[in-house]
């Protein structure tokens, strides 16, 4: 048997290794990692909470999202479940076959933004190029990292929602065709499962859309997204303001870190500007809530406008073929009561028939009982007299039936 401190370093080891995932860590230089981290230590190096977690879980069903936080975006569109930073981009399910393509993709774009980016950085690792528009027309203006990632992203599930659409509208059109023209019960199986799956890509199309639109109709929400220029501005604030902690230490005590990093509680540099950051009045001062009135969001703005387009074009794509499924199906059930009215028809001419018909059994089964009658004296009757019989209950009952069926008609009963 095991002793109690082993059982507890067992069961501590279970707890510690259980919520540990594979993450693709991406850096600014398009290079790759992979790294196993916990969920605290997601949280810690993202500083997000642990229900925007939740979100990029892949045993839970979460619909599309995107969420701009203090340091991070969070992206669950379709197959893409990532993290992103102003530095590096977390890819949870980089293994699935579906993702491998973006990942490519995306490392292809990172590197080139780097590369693009390179020759224009002076001092800061974080700061982007901005050229002087007045002085040079030309200039091109060089995005921000998470922007290349974000776009990397829409693209993708834009796509791969877009692929399945064109998808789907290839199939349907000549199973819809094939059951107008022969209704059975293979082509309605067929047909079933066409709508089935157009009402799921539908759903998933208009979530990202109203996600996106979410996004479009909201500033403050977009200007949370500008992780680059909001670290840059961060850190010019904890450099001036440790210069006025230089230039006043007479009233303010000087503050030193240890060799090994900031003491605790002071990891985060939002921490560190928390305690240094304060007006001549003694208030705090908020970088967060002033860089987000002044920011400018047209570039994110424009960004999603452009994919916003697009995944409404395939919404409506998928609108129109649900129309035309309706359409399909508005012509079957057309088809089928007109079906039905000529059975009903039919059924009326037969009881019709059967009607008059039994007037002709009637006079067949009285001449059949067992009674004495002339016509049935051998010396009396003849053929005519038995002709003249079976011929008149004949007439009689074809004059009932033609009788009875203009009757119908008259009443618009039928055609």
């Amino acid at each position: 048997m095991r002793s109690g401190e082993e059982r507890q370093t067992a069961t501590g080891i279970r707890k510690k290794g259980s919520g540990i995932r594979q993450w693709l860590l991406l850096d600014g230089k398009g290079e790759t990692e992979v790294v196993e981290a916990g969920k605290h230590a997601i949280m810690k190096r993202t500083g997000l909470p642990a229900r925007d977690l939740r979100i990029l879980d892949p045993l839970l069903s979460y619909p599309s999202t995107l969420l701009g936080r203090e340091r991070a975006i969070v992206i669950n569109l379709e197959h893409i479940k990532a993290i992103i930073t102003a530095q590096e981009v977390l890819l949870l399910n980089s293994r699935d076959p579906s993702v491998t393509p973006f990942v490519h993709e995306l490392q292809a774009r990172i590197l080139r933004h780097h590369q693009a980016s390179s020759p224009c950085k002076n001092h800061d690792h974080y700061t982007n190029y901005e050229p002087d528009r007045d002085h040079d027309p030309d200039a091109i203006k060089i995005i921000p990292f998470e922007f290349v990632a974000l776009e990397a992203c829409l693209e993708s599930a834009c796509s791969v929602l877009e692929n399945e659409a064109k998808t789907l509208e290839q199939e349907a059109h000549p199973a819809l065709d094939k059951l107008t023209s022969k209704i059975s019960t293979l082509n309605l199986e067929r047909v079933r499962q066409i709508k089935s799956r157009l009402v799921a890509i539908t759903g998933r199309v208009q979530k990202v859309r109203d996600e996106l639109e979410h996004l479009l109709d909201d500033d403050e929400d977009m200007a949370e997204m500008y992780r680059t220029e909001k670290l840059a501005e961060q850190q010019m604030k904890e450099s001036s303001s440790t210069s006025s902690i230089n230039d006043h230490d007479e009233t303010v005590p000087e503050i030193s870190f240890e060799p090994g990093g900031p003491p605790e509680g002071l990891e985060d540099h939002h921490s560190v500007y928390n305690v240094l950051g304060r007006d001549n009045h003694g208030t705090r001062g908020s970088t967060y809530s002033a860089v987000t009135k002044q920011l400018d969001v047209e570039e994110l703005e424009m960004l999603l406008e452009a994919y916003f387009v697009q995944i409404d074009g395939t919404l409506n794509k998928l609108s129109t073929l649900r129309e035309y499924v309706d359409d399909t199906e508005d012509y079957i059930n057309i088809m089928l009561d007109d079906k039905q009215n000529h059975l009903l028809q039919m059924g009326v001419m037969l009881t019709t028939a059967t009607l008059v018909v039994s007037g002709f059994v009637v006079v067949a089964g009285v001449f059949g009982m067992n009674i004495h009658i002339e016509l049935f004296d051998p010396d009396k009757a003849g053929m005519t007299e038995f002709l003249w019989t079976v011929g008149g209950s004949t007439a009689g009952t074809i004059f009932l039936y033609v009788v009875a069926i203009a009757w119908c008609k008259h009443k618009r009963l039928l055609e």
